[in-house]
């Protein structure tokens, strides 16, 4: 007799509920990621969606095809990706814009490397890019500060 728990083990049985129970599971930031992943997932933000074949193409040192997509299914499990099936073909999409992600991203950075202290992260970054700026951008930077001292920010 084939017991319950080995036919429940199978991968393929009640994806349907593996895949809600994921979509339930809070995302961790994406600064959190592997490599591979992190690569994937820019990737796809560029493109704004991508099949399996198209990341493979679009990444550096690519894994197997069956390896992309044992990736692309990790991070859709972890609640990163959702797909659209296009004929014979899934195409993956981003679950947050970019702007959430980047901001994701940039709050993990504050806190992981700059204490929450936006000033210091600011500091740094005109420490790296101070030559490589216009005056267009310092000038737009310099609003951007302003408004949000009149914000109360």
């Amino acid at each position: 007799m084939f017991g319950c728990a080995r036919i429940l083990a199978c991968p393929f049985v009640n994806t349907v509920n593996r895949k809600s129970s994921a979509m339930a599971r809070k995302k961790n930031s994406p600064m959190e990621l592997g490599r591979r992943e992190r690569q994937i997932m820019t990737f796809i933000y560029r493109r704004g969606q991508a099949s399996a074949a198209e990341v493979r193409e679009g990444i550096p040192d690519p894994p197997s095809y069956s390896g992309v997509r044992a990736m692309l299914r990790i991070l859709e499990d972890k609640g990163y990706l959702t797909h659209q099936q296009d004929g014979p073909r899934y195409v993956y999409l981003p679950t947050d814009t970019r702007d959430e992600a980047q901001r994701s991203a940039i709050n993990y950075l504050l806190t992981a490397f700059f204490g929450g202290s936006t000033e210091r992260a600011m500091a740094a970054l005109l420490d790296t890019q101070a030559g490589e700026l216009s005056q267009d951008e310092l000038d737009r930077l310099a609003h951007r500060i302003e408004q949000a001292k009149q914000e109360g920010k």
